[in-house]
């Protein structure tokens, strides 16, 4: 299991990634943070120069959510977007990811669970792809620092909107 800024990832099975990040706020406001379009954008982006241009959530089951990344320097852009197949507001989240241009094939099913103990939220997300291929090309991928870096602003965004 690596560590990086508070986030723990790890490969698990043949076909999934578990990642784990606590939260120093109540399940309810992370659950915010992460549906609702003005928060997302506060926090779901990559490294510099890089920024979250779209967001849009339609937050019920059989909704759709698409992101677009745009880089502000060449103006590059990546886009990804799924369904919501699964919502128990606050504790769990189920839904699929595909990038519009794909860099790992398939798509994937993303489960999120929320889980909160004397105000501390324990963030677990499962990430399933169709074939082991899909999991060990992400696994490879700097997919891991720049969502170390996204649950770090997550992290700063939920304990300012509990102040």
């Amino acid at each position: 299991m690596k560590q990086l800024k508070g986030l723990a990832l790890a490969a698990r099975g043949e076909l999934e990634i578990v990642m784990t990040r606590e939260f120093a706020a109540p399940r309810r406001t992370v659950f915010r943070a992460l549906t609702t379009p003005e928060l997302v954008k506060r926090w779901l982006y990559g490294p510099d120069p890089w920024m979250l241009a779209v967001c849009e959530i339609d937050l019920r089951v059989g909704g759709r959510y698409r992101y677009v990344w745009k880089n502000r320097t060449d103006g590059s852009e990546m886009g990804a977007g799924g369904v919501f197949r699964e919502i128990a507001a606050p504790e769990r989240l189920v839904q699929t990811e595909r990038f519009d241009d794909a860099w790992y094939p398939g798509e994937s099913l993303i489960t999120t669970v929320l889980t909160e103990h004397a105000g501390t939220t324990t963030f677990t997300a499962t990430l399933r792809y169709e074939s082991r291929q899909a999991r060990d090309t992400v696994l490879k991928s700097p997919m891991e620092e720049g969502a170390g870096q996204s649950y770090e602003r997550l992290a700063q965004l939920v304990t300012s909107l509990e102040a």
